[in-house]
């Protein structure tokens, strides 16, 4: 079984910065690669950012030069920080992995989502 737990989340004001980080536990081997989805109302969800084991990264255009994505693989957490915040940017937020577990089998797995809200 495996779980992601977010953290973060919450109301700032336009400018502002957050910081969400998510927790990666259970029978995990290798996470090959950690993100950040959101979903703001009425909209599909979308990507904002990604981070493989490696290192690389990549970010959707509307984040780039304002969001951050780290991960610490022997922690198997996935942060993303958040400045310059924007109206545009409330959503949940949702974090998701794609690894192996003991069993060698790979799936995708998601968070429960975290709400951010940026308004004055």
């Amino acid at each position: 079984q495996v779980q992601l737990v977010e953290s973060g989340g919450g109301l700032v004001q336009p400018g502002g910065s957050l910081r969400l980080s998510c927790a990666a536990s259970g029978s995990i081997f290798s996470i090959y690669v950690m993100g950040w989805y959101r979903q703001a109302p009425g909209k599909q969800r979308e990507l904002v950012a990604f981070i493989t084991s490696g290192g690389t990264t990549n970010y959707v255009d509307s984040v780039k030069g304002r969001f951050t994505i780290s991960r610490d693989n022997a922690k198997n957490t996935v942060h993303l920080q958040m400045n310059s915040l924007k109206p545009e940017d409330t959503a949940v937020y949702y974090c998701n992995a794609y690894l192996e577990d003991y069993y060698h089998r790979k799936n995708t797995y998601w968070g429960q989502g975290t709400q951010v809200t940026v308004s004055s």
